[in-house]
């Protein structure tokens, strides 16, 4: 298979706080370094809870955030952080929010445009055409062209967002959130529009989601991020099966599932790690129930583990 992303040693830090001068007097780093690797046509979920790093994750992938180490390679190019146009070209972000994300000032068919006149210098009518089939590939009319976004519902407005990615012609699309702010019927038709497009178009999606199911039945493979670092990878259909990073298992028994109780998984008032002062060792240990002293000292590494890479010092074998 062909690579379509490869991320070498990515990570963010935030720089917080100011003295008198204006230099900064700590920082927050909210990606650790991340290597991964997504084969073109795969999807790939990425899970964790709020504060855990995915949006800031893939914000870089798309040049909204200059990375602060590690690099971007797309389909074997390396990309320069520098150079918002380059990413805009080959990857494209679809937002959480579709109607706050489309600008209220313009018409669709202005927004449609934009893409296609500043990536790719297109001529009117060649534009008129590439929008003509963007729109049929998504089930919208082309009458709605000429409307404004406030005029759609969030559905139509999402398949809107989702055509605009498409029109720049990337072949990878990062998907933040996109069915959460939809009716479950509605989510339903935007997820299978997704997959027909994906298999139309060969193209490669990295899901964002809090929800669990949704990304298990979208996904070919499942990163949960914790703390800004990946503590385990593997595929869709293992890894809420049978999880080995005790991380992974407390999600799973988090998500609420219909005909079950609603119960707290850990104890109440637990909370992610103070950025500004982490703890040594692993992120996880004050919350593991299997955490050693060795836990607390050192920071574990992705290992194999069954099907999945995980990093822990302890996995679940169960």
């Amino acid at each position: 298979m062909t690579e379509a992303l490869k991320l070498t040693e990515l990570s963010k830090t935030f720089p917080v706080g100011r003295t008198l001068f204006g230099s900064a007097t700590g920082s927050v780093k909210a990606v650790h370094p991340v290597s991964l690797t997504v084969q073109q046509g795969e999807t790939l979920g990425i899970v964790g809870e709020s504060g855990c790093g995915k949006s800031t994750l893939a914000r870089m992938l798309v040049g909204l955030l200059q990375p602060s180490g590690g690099q971007i390679e797309i389909e074997g190019v390396a990309l320069d952080a520098s150079d918002p146009a380059e990413f805009g070209k080959r990857i494209q972000y679809v937002f959480q929010d579709p109607i706050s994300s489309l600008n209220p000032r313009k018409t669709i068919r202005q927004i449609m445009e934009a893409p296609l006149k500043r990536l790719h210098g297109m001529p009117a009518a060649e534009r008129r055409r590439r929008i003509s089939e963007i729109f049929d590939s998504v089930n919208l009319r082309e009458e709605f062209l000429d409307r404004y976004p406030h005029e759609f519902s969030g559905g139509q407005a999402q398949r809107i967002g989702i055509a605009r990615a498409l029109a720049a012609n990337a072949r990878i699309l990062i998907l933040d959130e996109p069915v959460s702010a939809l009716d479950v019927s509605v989510q339903a038709q935007v997820l299978n529009l997704l997959a027909d497009l994906r298999a139309e178009f060969d193209l490669t999606y990295l899901f964002i989601s809090h929800d669990l199911a949704v990304v298990e039945a979208v996904s070919d493979r499942i990163a949960v991020l914790y703390f800004g670092s990946v503590v385990e990878i593997g595929p869709a259909t293992e890894i809420f099966a049978a999880p080995k990073h005790p991380y992974t298992k407390l999600l799973a028994q988090s998500a609420p599932v219909v005909g079950r109780p609603l119960s707290a998984p850990e104890a109440t008032g637990t909370e992610l790690p103070d950025p500004l002062n982490p703890p040594p060792g692993c992120a996880f240990a004050a919350r593991c129930p299997r955490a050693s002293d060795r836990c607390r000292a050192e920071i574990p590494e992705l290992e194999r583990a069954g099907a999945s890479d995980v990093a822990c010092f302890h996995p679940l074998t169960e």
